[in-house]
């Protein structure tokens, strides 16, 4: 189905806005500072092309580190160059969504009007992939929080957790 949809996905418009998130890292890989940005844009641009069966994930995610500075690039690529992709798949999403059968690319060139804005740190995975980095993730943050990683089942009275602890008169 995801070879179909995508098949479809680059006739009718997947190739036009792959081509512009391939020439904005052209465009962002001709001066030093912009070469994180053109890789990012390299990424996303196959991504674009063929957006089924795949997802963008945080970099987070799969355990890499933020770089510092990130923000600050973000920022100006919001300024400069981000804006005019995520109307652009804003604008195509809209159109998209106007019929019926194509709400599924409609939502497809949301998700690529959202990574217009922050393209750095992020990362293409299989969907199935991304649903267990997402779990994983957020079970990893929920464990830090708690102060409990990997102590096992917990039980939670009166908004307190506590690890379950066998019966001290059963011990083997």
């Amino acid at each position: 189905m995801a070879f179909i949809g995508n098949l479809l996905w680059f006739v009718f418009g997947g190739f036009i806005g792959g081509t512009l998130w391939m020439l904005m890292g052209l465009l962002m890989c001709c001066t030093v500072v912009g070469i994180p940005v053109g890789i990012a844009c390299f990424r996303i641009g196959r991504f674009a092309y063929c957006p089924f069966g795949k997802e963008l994930v945080p970099a987070e995610w799969m355990g890499e580190k933020r770089i510092l500075g990130t923000g600050l690039i973000q920022f100006f690529w919001i300024v400069l160059p981000g804006i005019c992709l995520a109307l652009w798949h804003a604008l195509v999403g809209v159109v998209f969504c106007c019929t019926i059968i194509c709400i599924p690319w409609g939502i497809a060139c949301f998700h690529l009007a959202g990574a217009s804005f922050a393209p750095l740190g992020k990362r293409v995975v299989a969907k199935d992939y991304a649903k267990v980095l997402k779990q994983k993730y957020y079970e990893s943050k929920a464990n830090a929080a708690l102060g409990t990683a990997n102590a096992g089942p917990t039980i939670v009275v009166n908004n307190q957790s506590s690890p379950i602890q066998p019966p001290a008169g059963n011990a083997p």
